[in-house]
Formats: structure tokens, C-alpha cells, sequence
């Protein structure tokens, strides 16, 4: 089956399952209701879907005119290698290109850093946070 790609809101016990396959929440501690809400204020989402089973998520905060950042770019790790991450990456960058976003920039995963520069995002300075897409 194709993987469906789609902008819209997971269901909240969907996000949770996904979210969970990262280690992140060790330091978030966020509950189900508050991943959905911050998902929910997102400028942009992307899910990734086979079938009815979420396997991919992407998000986006922007003011929609100067600055957007990347954030939640996951993949259920089952999935992985398989072109959904960077679908996600090429399909959240496009987004911000066509509203004329000036400004984007990602926070990467440790040791993800190669990932996220083939799609045009640059390491920034070793002590300044995430990357920045040049183009």
C-alpha cells in the first residue's frame, strides 16, 4: 500500500504512539492532551499514513511571513529508510517556499544532522542551536 500524505491533525492516541518510538518526552514529560495541543497551533502538519496507521509526522511554527521552524520530523522506526522522512522534509520545505518564508531553520536530533542536509539545511555554529536552510 502507498504511503498517504496528508495535512492534517493525527488523532491524539496516534501522535502518542509515534511520539512515543522517540526518546524525547524523557525530557518533555508532555501528556497526550499537550502534544495534540501543541500540534494543534502548528502552522503546518504533515502526516504520514499506511492505511489507517500513522507512520510519519512533520510540523511547522511560523509567523507565515519571515521565520518557520521545523519541528517533529519522526518516523516509526519500522519505517525508516524507506524515502518517508525525506518526503516529510521536501514536502514541509515546499510549504514554507511557497508562502515566501525568508527564514527556515530545524532543530535536528542528535546524529541526524547528515539527514537533514540532503534535503538543503546547513549546521550552524557549534554553539548556536538546530540548522538553517539555504537556498
Amino acid at each position: 500500500m502507498p504511503i498517504l500524505y496528508r495535512n492534517e491533525l493525527p488523532a491524539t492516541n496516534q501522535f502518542w504512539d509515534l511520539f512515543a518510538t522517540t526518546s524525547w518526552n524523557e525530557k518533555f514529560k508532555a501528556t497526550s492532551d499537550e502534544l495534540a495541543a501543541a500540534n494543534a497551533r502548528s502552522w503546518y502538519t504533515l502526516s504520514a499514513y499506511d492505511g489507517d496507521l500513522l507512520v510519519g509526522f512533520g510540523r511547522v511554527l511560523s509567523d507565515g511571513v519571515m521565520h518557520a521552524m521545523i519541528y517533529d520530523v519522526i518516523v516509526l522506526p519500522e519505517y525508516q529508510g524507506h524515502g518517508i522522512g525525506g518526503r516529510i522534509m521536501e514536502l514541509l520545505t515546499r510549504q514554507c517556499l511557497r508562502a515566501n518564508i525568508r527564514d527556515i531553520q530545524l532543530f535536528s536530533a542528535r546524529g541526524k544532522r547528515g539527514f537533514y542536509e540532503r534535503y538543503g539545511f546547513v549546521a550552524r555554529p557549534d554553539d548556536a542551536p538546530g540548522m538553517q536552510y539555504q537556498h
